[in-house]
């Protein structure tokens, strides 16, 4: 199977959308963050990628593609991970009104502006991942009315869990596309498959494996009678949600879903995961390093895209090109 097609990256992120496509065998042009973190971790890990770290209401797709030499006609696949917080339920301060959240809210237009890069491009695919939110009330609609607007007839909305693409931890993403995706499954691995052959923290190999943060102080006695898969404290999302932190994982199965603000207890140790151990339960391979505060690449880590899971879609969507299917959109 030929590889070696083309990708542009918008709201880039750490690269786990990426990672997933190169391992496939994609060659990433060109990508968009304008969070200073990602772009640099992004440049450290995608060397021959050209990196446009500004706002992307300031970038047109047509300058984006000739950054990175291409014509339009040379973009094969544009794939986004728009912010995500106008539409999770785990935002309390979400728009109540769902079209709100598309349209009024600042971060949910940038959806939009992804939409609006896509159109002018014109790739033969387009795959924007988001949380299950985007389908509430009207949005998917008026989602599948702009990308019409761009000019892509078939819209869909495919529904995929990591877990069953290879990610050792559960995760539902809605990736909306021109194509029905139907990557190949493949379950995850285990906790402890992932994490078992790790040193101790603070060793020189792999990065981002330091020392982990202590949990808060009046938390600490609590740790050692955590139970598998319980919660040490609980935060509240959208519409009173309670949703549970520092959780004890559980050794033989998948971890819970990853999140920037997500935070996992050691599953025989009494203490949080570093950032490697969190970077493992999505799936990064060790060599995919994490730059800027800790903090940040917590977040890096638990915003990403699952890198299994990318490049199940992206192995399928090579299939397709290599088929010669898939077309511009009109």
């Amino acid at each position: 199977m030929r590889r070696g097609y083309t990708v542009i990256d918008l709201f880039s992120g750490g690269g786990g959308f990426a990672r997933g496509f190169e391992e496939a065998g994609f060659r990433v042009m060109a990508a968009v963050d304008n969070y200073p973190p990602a772009a640099k971790t992004y440049k450290v890990n995608f060397p021959h990628a050209t990196v446009v770290a500004d706002d992307i209401k300031e970038v047109r797709g047509l300058d984006l593609a000739s950054l990175a030499s291409l014509s339009p006609r040379e973009v094969d696949v544009v794939i986004a991970s728009p912010p995500c917080e106008p539409f999770t339920g785990a935002n309390p301060r979400r728009m109540v009104d769902p079209l709100d959240r598309l349209y009024s809210d600042p971060a949910g237009q940038l959806f939009l502006h992804a939409i609006r890069i896509i159109g002018e491009l014109r790739p033969r695919f387009f795959v924007i991942e988001n949380v299950p939110g985007i389908m509430e009330g009207s949005i998917a609609s008026a989602i599948r009315r702009e990308l019409r607007k761009a000019g892509y007839r078939e819209v869909y909305f495919n529904v995929l869990r990591a877990e069953e693409h290879g990610t050792p931890s559960r995760r539902v993403r809605v990736f909306v596309s021109n194509v029905r995706l139907r990557p190949k499954k493949r379950r995850g691995p285990t906790v402890w498959d992932a994490l078992r052959d790790l040193p101790p923290p603070g060793s020189t190999w792999p990065p981002n494996h330091e020392e982990p943060p202590e949990p808060p102080r009046r938390h600490r006695r609590r740790l050692h009678r955590l139970r598998r898969g319980e919660g040490l404290i609980e935060f509240e999302g959208a519409g009173g949600k309670r949703i549970p932190n520092y959780i004890r994982l559980d050794p033989d199965d998948n971890a819970p879903t990853v999140m920037g603000t997500s935070r996992f207890i050691h599953p025989f140790e009494d203490r949080l995961l570093t950032v490697r151990e969190q970077a493992r339960l999505m799936g990064f391979p060790d060599y995919h390093v994490f730059l800027g505060s800790r903090d940040a690449q917590y977040n890096m880590v638990g915003e990403a895209v699952p890198p299994p899971l990318a490049r199940a879609i992206a192995e399928y969507l090579a299939t397709l090109l290599e088929s010669g299917e898939g077309e511009s959109g009109d």
